[in-house]
C-alpha cells in the first residue's frame, strides 16, 4: 500500500507542486506583509504568554521568548493544517467534481504550504538565538531539520486527511476540532517546559500526541540538541496514524462527489 501511495505521488507530483503554488500565492495575494502576517501570530502569542508568565507570574527561565517561539511555530503549522483541512473538501467542491484526481493530494498541498511558513520562520529562531546568545549549530540544524520534517509532515498530514475526510460526513467535526485543539494546546509544553509538569501529571500530558513534535523541535531550537528519544515517539505516532488515516480516506473517498 505505501509503495503504491508513493507511485501516486510521483505520477502527480507536478499536480501537487502546482497545488502547493496556488496555496501560497493566494496566502499572500494582494499583501504587501504576507510574509510578515504569517509570523505575527506565534510572535503575537509569544508576546501575550511572555507577559503573562515571566513579568505577571515569574517563571525562573531564561530566555522565555526563544523557548516560546521554539514550539509556537510549530504548533501554528500543526493547527493551521489541521483547521484548513476540516473544510478543504467542501471548499473544493467544484474542482472534486470536475476533475479526477487523488482528492487527499488538497490536504498535502495544505500541509506542504503551511510547512513552507514554518520553514520561512526558522531564520526568525535564528535571529532569536542570536540576540539571547544562546548557543547553536548551524551543523547539526542542517542534519536534524530535514530528518525531523518527515515524521512531522506525516503526522500533520495524517491527522489533517482524518479531519477533513471524516468532516464530510459529521460536519460538527470542524468545532470539535478546533474545541481540542485548544484543549491539547495548553497540554502539550509549549508555553511552559516539561520539567515544570508534577510527575503524577506526566503521564497525562504524554498521553497527547502533539507532545513529542513539540520537543524535538523545541531541543533543536531551544537546548540545540536532537532528541531521539522524542523522535522515534513522534516517528512511531506518524506510522500509526498514516495507517490509519489512509485506511479511512479509502474506505470514504468514492463518496466524496456526492458529498460535497
Amino acid at each position: 500500500m505505501f509503495s503504491l501511495e508513493v507511485d501516486r505521488l510521483i505520477y502527480y507530483r507536478d499536480l501537487l507542486i502546482e497545488l502547493i503554488k496556488k496555496d501560497i500565492k493566494v496566502r499572500y495575494k494582494n499583501s504587501y506583509l504576507g510574509y510578515f502576517w504569517s509570523l505575527a501570530n506565534p510572535l503575537a502569542m509569544a508576546l501575550i504568554f511572555y507577559f503573562i508568565f515571566k513579568i505577571i507570574t515569574k517563571v525562573k527561565m531564561e530566555n522565555y521568548t526563544l523557548f516560546l517561539i521554539s514550539g509556537l511555530f510549530v504548533w501554528q503549522w500543526i493547527s493551521n493544517s489541521i483547521l484548513a483541512a476540516a473544510t478543504i473538501y467542501i471548499n473544493n467542491s467544484s474542482l472534486i467534481k470536475k476533475v479526477n484526481f487523488p482528492r487527499n493530494f488538497l490536504v498535502l498541498s495544505l500541509v506542504f504550504s503551511e510547512g513552507f511558513n514554518f520553514l520561512v520562520s526558522i531564520p526568525v529562531i535564528l535571529m532569536f538565538c542570536l540576540y539571547y546568545h544562546q548557543k547553536i549549530s548551524l551543523l547539526l540544524w542542517l542534519f536534524a531539520i530535514p530528518l525531523l520534517l518527515i515524521p512531522t509532515v506525516v503526522f500533520i498530514y495524517s491527522v489533517a486527511l482524518t479531519v477533513g475526510t471524516v468532516n464530510l460526513f459529521f460536519r460538527d467535526m470542524e468545532r470539535l476540532v478546533n474545541l481540542l485543539l485548544t484543549f491539547l494546546f495548553y497540554l502539550t509544553p509549549i508555553i511552559y517546559p516539561i520539567s515544570m509538569v508534577p510527575e503524577k501529571y506526566k503521564t497525562l500530558i504524554y498521553l497527547n500526541p502533539f507532545v513529542p513534535f513539540a520537543l524535538i523541535w523545541q531541543k533543536l531550537f531551544f537546548w540545540n540538541t536532537f532528541d531521539i528519544k522524542s523522535y522515534a515517539v513522534a516517528t512511531l505516532y506518524s506510522v500509526v496514524a498514516l495507517a490509519i488515516s489512509t485506511k479511512i480516506y479509502n474506505k470514504l473517498k468514492y463518496k466524496f462527489a456526492e458529498l460535497v
